[in-house]
């Protein structure tokens, strides 16, 4: 019998002992090891006949002693190895624990109960949609550990940090447990052209409204996005998104600042980046020749919404009668988050007859704004707050026909139009300290912009 007979036979029982080990143990990777044998040994009888005529060959005898590889042994190790499950998913609105389990590849009616009956472990089904949720178990189905990842409890760590659900099994029962974790950063890239408007192009490159959001208040002093935006205009942007344990945030809030900017409108290009001061602690846009984009009062209380009602004579709804409109009525569902338009300090946080729910806070310069009709009331009296900072929600508290906010700006207790304020608002400048600093941020985001300019309608991570 020659070598090559030799390895054949060989060859042929390791085959026959490995078909016996699959019929034993029918999984998925069992069966590919017994494929990878089969056409080894298929590749054996497909080569001896390529070789050349024995006849034409000198004849020569090797005796060679081949060490095979203890295929049984291999075998028996595999099947001794644990093949594990490990999925994420987002929950939805609809999910129980049978159907949640279900999607992730998990049967376990001991996991299912656990979560149904246990408090903390019932809080990922609560609340809104949208909550991480990543499962590990073994082949059988059992569920060994369950994460669960959603926003923070406390309103303060909401958008900083995010609370992880973790449930163990140990032996027969399961643990649940909570803790508060810091969110991660993540830079991001996003460019894009006008069509029809700023929202559609920036949900067509896959951009956060929260984002576009940012991007309208950066520019809104150069651009004046209801009247000038014209087709084919374009921009290019830096931000960053959130992650908890490095992965992307499926929830509201999942997005962090708008780092920088460029815009063309109307053949004329506009820049802009976030500096934040790093000895007060206080950031704002700024161009990139060092002037700030900000000005001491926000031209809106509200990052997205519509002007119902401006400062002028109307036909009060409820009164009947025509007056003189003293503010600006801004339409948006209830719940929406109302920001102070400048710094200063809340004077009044309380009820106050028609006005409902009301925040009064007093700026410099003898300022006051007033923000009404709140359906809740976020800051206290004498507390100080700063430009940006929500005071309140909107809603319908007072004589109100629908969810609104009512904003009124006073000079000297004279009631004057709040747009009008905002446009002739003094500029904040930057301290001559930070201009060393600032100088190296613009140049670290150009380089960015540059990248962001070639991929129109796309994002990107960094």
């Amino acid at each position: 019998m020659t070598v090559f007979q030799q390895r054949l036979q060989q060859l042929q029982a390791g085959l026959q002992r490995a078909e016996a080990f699959a019929a034993r143990h029918p999984r998925a990777l069992t069966a590919s090891v017994v494929g990878a044998l089969s056409c080894f040994a298929v590749t054996a009888f497909g080569i001896a006949p390529l070789a050349p005529d024995a006849a034409a060959l000198p004849k020569r005898t090797l005796i060679e002693s081949v060490a095979m590889p203890d295929i049984e042994s291999q075998l028996d190790e595999l099947a001794a190895h644990s093949i594990g499950l490990s999925r994420a998913e987002a929950t939805r609105t609809s999910d129980t624990p049978d159907s949640l389990l279900k999607r992730a590849g998990a049967f376990d009616p001991a996991a299912a109960a656990f979560l149904r009956t246990d408090p903390l472990a019932r809080r990922i089904f609560q609340g809104r949609a949208g909550k991480m949720v990543h499962l590990t178990a073994d082949a059988s189905g059992t569920v060994h550990q369950i994460i669960a990842r959603f926003p923070a409890d406390k309103a303060e760590q909401q958008g900083t940090h995010f609370t992880r659900l973790t449930i163990t099994r140990n032996g027969g029962r399961f643990t649940a447990r909570t803790e508060t974790a810091p969110l991660q950063a993540q830079v991001a890239l996003g460019s894009g052209t006008i069509r029809s408007s700023l929202f559609a192009a920036t949900d067509e490159a896959n951009i956060p409204d929260a984002i576009a959001s940012q991007m309208a208040d950066m520019f809104s002093g150069d651009i004046d996005f209801h009247r000038e935006l014209r087709k084919g205009d374009r921009f290019s942007i830096v931000y960053e998104t959130l992650t908890a344990d490095g992965e992307p945030i499926t929830w509201d809030g999942g997005v962090g600042r708008l780092i920088a900017g460029e815009f063309t409108n109307n053949g004329r290009t506009y820049s802009a980046v976030w500096f934040k001061d790093t000895v007060t602690g206080k950031g704002s846009f700024y161009g990139f020749d060092g002037q700030s984009k900000r000005r001491a009062f926000l031209a809106s209380p509200m990052e997205f919404s519509r002007i119902t009602s401006g400062f002028a004579m109307r036909f009060h709804p409820i009164m009947q009668t025509w007056r003189q409109h003293n503010g600006v009525d801004y339409g948006a569902p209830t719940g929406t988050a109302v920001r102070s338009v400048g710094d200063g300090v809340v004077e009044m946080a309380g009820w106050q007859n028609g006005f409902g729910n009301v925040v009064q806070v007093r700026h410099a310069g003898d300022r006051t704004t007033v923000y009404a009709h709140l359906s809740r009331i976020d800051v206290k009296k004498g507390q100080r707050i700063e430009q940006g900072q929500r005071v309140g929600a909107v809603g319908m508290t007072g004589w109100a026909t629908g969810p609104h906010l009512h904003f009124e700006f006073r000079v000297g207790g004279r009631h004057m139009d709040p747009r009008t304020i905002a446009r002739a608002s003094e500029a904040v400048t930057l301290p001559g300290y930070a201009k060393s600093q600032f100088l190296q941020t613009v140049a670290s985001v150009k380089t960015q912009l540059a990248v962001a300019q070639t991929m129109d309608g796309v994002t990107a991570a960094e």
